[in-house]
């Protein structure tokens, strides 16, 4: 088995990139595939039901995941009205507002990067359970109500702009 530092530095330049390619998504125009933004609904919205059930033990990381998901979705409602979209054809396309939609990656990707170097730092005996910590669950709760609600309001902006068929 390869030792920790070497599959930090296996691992490190490849999650760089994915976290490059993820904000760098956030700044251009995309097009909008529903079955993208249900998928994102059904992955956040089972993540946060897995980790809420995980965290009945740890009431304080309960409310900090509820109210991590709340404040997210308010976040996407405000990060919505500032979103442009556009249809073209039969294409729908949208460019999402990038200044919200950065913070929360970057606060999500931050608190990953801090759990990572406690976990390697202090070992795994030393780390809380990951849904015992009401930061983690707070900063996880903002990410998937911002992205699950996001995909909500784009998949409603689809439905609002389909044309009717004869």
């Amino acid at each position: 088995m390869l030792p920790a530092p070497a599959i930090a530095a296996i691992l490190t330049p490849f999650i760089a990139w994915r976290v490059y390619q993820r904000v760098r998504r956030l700044m251009v125009r995309q097009q909008s595939h529903a079955w993208r933004h249900r998928l994102s609904i059904g992955i956040m919205g089972a993540l946060v039901t897995g980790f809420g059930v995980a965290a009945l033990s740890h009431l304080p990381a309960l409310a900090a995941l509820g109210a991590g998901v709340a404040v997210g979705v308010g976040l996407s409602l405000l990060a919505l009205q500032r979103t442009r979209f556009e249809r073209i054809g039969a294409d729908y396309f949208f460019v999402p507002h990038a200044p919200i939609g950065a913070i929360v990656s970057l606060l999500f990707i931050g608190r990953l990067v801090y759990r990572g170097y406690e976990f390697y730092a202090y070992g795994p005996a030393a780390n809380a359970h990951f849904t015992s910590s009401p930061l983690t669950m707070a900063v996880f709760g903002v990410m998937a109500g911002y992205y699950a609600n996001f995909a909500r309001g784009v998949l409603r902006w689809r439905a609002d702009h389909q044309e009717i068929e004869p």
